[in-house]
């Protein structure tokens, strides 16, 4: 849902343009507005989540998501247009953080974590192709109808599959909140206690060092990624002469590479016996030494087009891992908020890297791309190595666990702490 929705948003921004009649600026206010959103819905996810569980939350934010869906296809005046692209970003925000705080306290949760995260580059290859096709045979609302059908589905999973509210999935995830809060004796954790640790649970997230860490990491992650994907295109075309076939061709290998690199996590560190920190280490480095072949490639070599596919295999691992290891970061029931502060960190970079990207290539010029690309993996993997080590020494639960995917199926879980903060 999730995947498709942002592949196809691109390729609809055109006719949409025609069928308005503004510019891409005025046609931009959706992006914003949509990342306000998703930046409103991560701020508030942790104590919604803790309020009204996983079940009721997945059903409301899938059935709010299609109304807007819905409400697009109406073809709109542009403010409402607006208006619902809000909306979207705020029911994406919501469903997205409650999965993650959910997957993040399973058992393998990286290797979970890394294919759920592999779906959304599944939708995200599909959603262009999906959406060109239509475009050929109907209009931009027509395809908005069948991304409100597309939330259909998940709402009603969502609700078959996860139990009611007297057990709480995000906290039986968390088995730590449980212990923290819950009364003695009790079937499900106590809601007083709850509602306390719900509502100051932003504000202790922000002042904890190792999450604000991470979301700054996270914050160059999806800066880099979305970067290269917004102007691979461009600086293969234009600074490096590529043909346009080759050029799209290359783009689509980069987003390939991602979706490859989160399905194969889980069978390669398996087979390197590697941990969830070791896997990170391993996709900074290399993402750095792509970011490195891509500038050094001489100019007439096609060294630079394959560059983009390890580019994105190494890079796509990162933020569904990262995600996975939040356990460790914080106390297990602010761990929902604590993910959706990342989500909106990640959001942040996804919105500001590429636009200072954009500006950068139209002021200067195509060839500053590799490098631009390069100084955020290095200051990505320079942050990774101040968290590294700030967790190891941080003496968190499952610092030394066994590696992902190991048969036990135990990665670092998370030891119940003592009630209190």
């Amino acid at each position: 849902m999730f995947g498709i929705g942002l592949g196809a948003t691109g390729v609809l921004l055109p006719a949409q343009m025609r069928d308005y009649g503004v510019d891409q600026a005025a046609i931009g206010a959706t992006f914003v507005a949509n990342s306000v959103g998703f930046v409103v819905a991560s701020a508030v996810v942790g104590p919604l989540g803790h309020r009204f569980g996983m079940r009721r939350m997945i059903l409301a934010a899938s059935v709010v998501l299609g109304g807007a869906c819905l409400l697009s296809a109406s073809r709109p005046p542009l403010v409402v247009l607006v208006l619902a692209s809000f909306v979207v970003g705020s029911a994406s925000g919501s469903c997205e953080g409650v999965l993650n705080a959910y997957v993040a306290g399973l058992p393998s949760a990286t290797a979970v974590m890394n294919r759920l995260h592999a779906y959304f580059g599944v939708g995200a290859l599909l959603g262009p192709l999906a959406a060109a096709g239509l475009l050929t045979v109907t209009g931009w609302p027509a395809v908005m109808m069948i991304m409100a059908v597309l939330a259909l589905p998940p709402a009603a999973i969502g609700w078959l599959t996860f139990p009611a509210r007297d057990v709480d999935p995000l906290l039986v995830a968390h088995p730590g909140a449980v212990v923290a809060s819950s009364a003695a004796g009790a079937d499900g954790p106590a809601p007083a206690a709850l509602s306390r640790g719900g509502r100051h649970a932003l504000l202790a997230v922000v002042r904890q060092p190792l999450v604000l860490w991470a979301g700054a990491m996270l914050c160059l992650y999806v800066g880099l990624e979305q970067g290269l994907g917004n102007w691979g295109y461009t600086y293969l075309v234009d600074a490096r002469s590529v043909s346009g076939l080759l050029a799209g061709y290359t783009a689509s290998g980069y987003w390939f590479g991602l979706t490859a690199g989160r399905f194969m996590a889980t069978p390669a560190t398996t087979r390197l016996r590697l941990s969830a920190t070791q896997l990170l280490s391993v996709c900074m480095v290399g993402t750095t030494v792509s970011c490195a072949m891509l500038w050094a490639a001489p100019a007439t070599s096609g060294l630079a087009s394959l560059s983009f596919v390890p580019l994105g295999f190494f890079l796509g691992p990162v933020y569904p891992t990262t995600m996975s290891i939040m356990h460790r970061l914080t106390d297990a029931r602010l761990v929902p908020t604590a993910i959706g502060a990342l989500g909106a960190g990640g959001v942040a970079g996804g919105a500001l890297f590429p636009w200072l990207m954009g500006t950068v290539i139209q002021l200067v010029g195509p060839w500053t791309l590799p490098p631009a690309a390069l100084l955020l993996a290095v200051l990505q993997y320079a942050l990774w190595r101040v968290l590294g080590r700030r967790l190891a020494g941080s003496g968190r639960p499952g610092g030394t666990g066994p590696a992902v995917g190991l048969p036990n199926g135990e990665v670092g879980r998370f030891v119940p702490s003592p009630a209190g903060d």
